[in-house]
């Protein structure tokens, strides 16, 4: 396998990003990337293609040289869309009360 690292010079960032960046927020910081590029690098990244076997809240990006946090990856998705809040836990129920299921009542 070749080391990305050592051959950055001819290589596309958005086709081999970890040859050019070292962390989501290098990839955030890049002012030549445009939204959906940058976008398209950590959704890579977030895949779980590049899960880690033993422990999935890490991804082992080849060309790295080091494991990336999936917090982090998703936090740089969010700051992306203008949401630097994480996600809150439970989330809406899914049934919902509608008083037309219930002749009306509640």
């Amino acid at each position: 396998m070749t080391n990305a690292n050592t051959i950055t010079g001819n290589l596309d960032p958005l086709f081999h990003p970890a040859a050019h960046y070292a962390s989501p927020d290098d990839v955030l910081n890049d002012n030549e990337l445009s939204v959906p590029e940058k976008r398209i690098i950590l959704s890579s990244w977030a895949s779980d293609m590049f899960a880690v076997e033993s422990c999935p809240a890490l991804r082992d990006i080849p060309g790295m040289g080091h494991t990336i946090r999936l917090a982090d990856i998703l936090a740089a998705l969010r700051r992306l869309d203008g949401d630097d809040e994480p996600p809150r836990p439970g989330g809406l129920p899914m049934r919902l009360r509608r008083p037309w299921a219930c002749g009306g009542r509640f």
